[in-house]
């Protein structure tokens, strides 16, 4: 095993520490911050190299919702949001390749692709896992209000704090 899927490994293990010891503790309940909750654990299946396989993909980021799900205590919701996305995260690269295209390595160097790019890529798949997400969790339209105004909050507190934890950590493969 190369030293790029060790990596690859160890961010996977830190993202879901990070989320099921860290942000599932971060309760925010004060106005419409109640609606604000923080996903960190999306960003793997978001960088995660491009060569990956899809039914590989699914399968691992069914896995990282499953475990994530152990310690929410909401069966299979995580999970569910976590395959959408893996599913889903193909048709958005190619709705956001930049005109340089990816390295299918390693596509998310943010000297070769920029801020901007991730942050917009970020955002548009984060919206997608949250919408998908809150809609298991209600489990109806008649929470639409809910879950819109959980997706929009949730989405700026998660994408500022993936922008931080992609800065850290500075992939290079």
């Amino acid at each position: 095993m190369g030293t790029k899927w060790i990596g690859l490994i160890i961010r996977l293990l830190i993202v879901v520490f990070l989320q099921v010891v860290i942000c599932k503790r971060i309760n925010l309940d004060y106005g419409i911050l109640s609606f604000a909750h923080i996903f960190i654990y999306p960003v793997w299946i978001m960088i995660a190299p491009t060569k990956i396989p899809r039914p590989l993909l699914i399968t691992i980021a069914f896995f990282i919702g499953l475990f994530v799900d152990m310690f929410y205590d909401s069966p299979g919701v995580h999970a569910a949001a976590s395959v959408f996305s893996a599913y889903a995260r193909s048709m958005i690269l190619r709705f956001l390749e930049p005109d340089i295209g990816y390295d299918t390595d390693h596509p998310f160097n943010l000297n070769k692709v920029g801020i901007l790019w991730f942050i917009s890529y970020c955002g548009v798949f984060l919206l997608a896992h949250l919408f998908f997400y809150y809609s298991v969790e209600a489990f109806s339209f008649v929470f639409f209000y809910e879950i819109i105004m959980s997706t929009i909050i949730s989405l700026l507190f998660s994408v500022f704090i993936m922008l931080i934890f992609i800065l850290l950590s500075n992939p290079k493969y």
